[in-house]
């Protein structure tokens, strides 16, 4: 199988703690190991290293080839532009066809973090037998929810249908994207609905028929070698949202996986028990919980009283202050700063 992890993000929501120049997949801030290097380093040993690619912009490639140095060069995929996931994987299936590859594949995520990468490794093995069985079908992973999260895609079972090396798999039943917090404690409550970790399993052919079928303006710009003029669309819009997904599967998986996306995503990832503080740098607390305190100036004491629920990243250039129901709005907040002017600070 081969497994293609897409690294082109910008991770503007992890602002100051991600740039533009060093996005969140190639800061080393787990245990001096950045998200792409633990991506990369979980499938390695499994898989193959031959089987392994790596798709970004131009602007990541030589970062990609210092911090995976035995990932062979040729097995970079360099999109053309930034045109959003819909051409980005169309980009991929091209790239795989152009090297006589017609199998399974999985798209994988280069910024995500997992407890229980044996875990993962099973479920990836259980899919690709899948695959290999029925070949015109997508699996998708789906996380056990360890709270209702908002923030995230959740995936709705149906009923089990199988299962393989102790990993059940079921139907699928559809999916919400950040649901209201209401409709997130219903859905955690009930136990029909997983986290969508955006994981799925497919075989290059299926896909590539796919895009023919229902996404042909970008599948022709893409082989026709005109990649800056496709549609800049999400992949659920340009394929999920119009596929027959009757036959689609499910497994479900423990893998304790995170993204951590957002800053106070991040706090929870790293966090060792429940409202913990996280804390880098010279912090001094005082009745302060549920909080992201991260300070990356020597020259500096970050102090905080009386803090719940906050995120504070210092940096030696900037400072952020948000409550955690707003980190979400921490993208927005750095465009605007583009629209003022303060790229120096991106």
């Amino acid at each position: 199988m081969k497994l293609v992890i897409f690294a082109g993000g910008k991770g503007t929501r992890l602002w100051p703690l991600s740039r533009i120049n060093s996005p969140k997949q190639f800061d080393k801030i787990f245990n001096d190991k950045s998200t792409i290097q633990l991506a990369f380093d979980r499938v390695a040993p499994h898989f193959g290293v031959e089987n392994i690619y790596i798709q970004t912009i131009d602007r990541y490639k030589d970062e990609v080839l210092e911090q995976l140095p035995r990932l062979p060069r040729e097995n970079i995929f360099v999109e053309p532009a930034q045109r959003n996931l819909g051409p980005a994987v169309c980009f991929c299936v091209n790239e795989l066809k152009k090297r006589s590859i017609n199998g399974p594949m999985a798209i994988l995520w280069a910024d995500h973090l997992m407890d229980k990468s044996d875990e993962f490794i099973n479920a990836l093995k259980n899919a690709k037998k899948l695959i290999e069985e029925n070949p015109h079908r997508f699996v998708f992973l789906g996380e056990r929810a360890r709270f209702a999260n908002n923030n995230l895609g959740w995936i709705k079972i149906g009923k089990k249908i199988g299962n393989l090396d102790g990993i059940d798999y079921y139907s699928f039943e559809g999916w919400k994207y950040k649901p209201s917090q209401e409709d997130c404690d219903r859905m955690f409550r009930s136990g029909e609905y997983f986290w969508n970790p955006g994981y799925f399993i497919t075989s290059v052919n299926f896909l590539e028929d796919k895009y023919k079928e229902l996404a042909k303006d970008i599948y022709d710009a893409v082989v026709g070698g005109k990649y800056e003029e496709a549609e800049a669309t999400h992949f659920d819009r340009a394929i999920i949202e119009k596929v027959d997904l009757s036959g689609a599967v499910v497994l479900k998986t423990n893998m304790g996986w995170s993204d951590p996306g957002t800053l106070y995503a991040l706090k929870k990832a790293l966090e060792k028990y429940e409202d913990d503080n996280v804390i880098q740098g010279k912090v001094c607390t005082l009745n302060t919980s549920d909080s992201l305190l991260y300070n990356l100036d020597n020259n500096k004491i970050l102090a905080g009283v009386g803090l719940k629920g906050m995120v504070v990243v210092n940096t030696k250039d900037a400072l952020i202050v948000v409550p955690k129901e707003e980190v979400v709005n921490v993208s927005n907040l750095v465009k605007k700063m583009k629209k003022e002017g303060l790229d120096e600070y991106l």
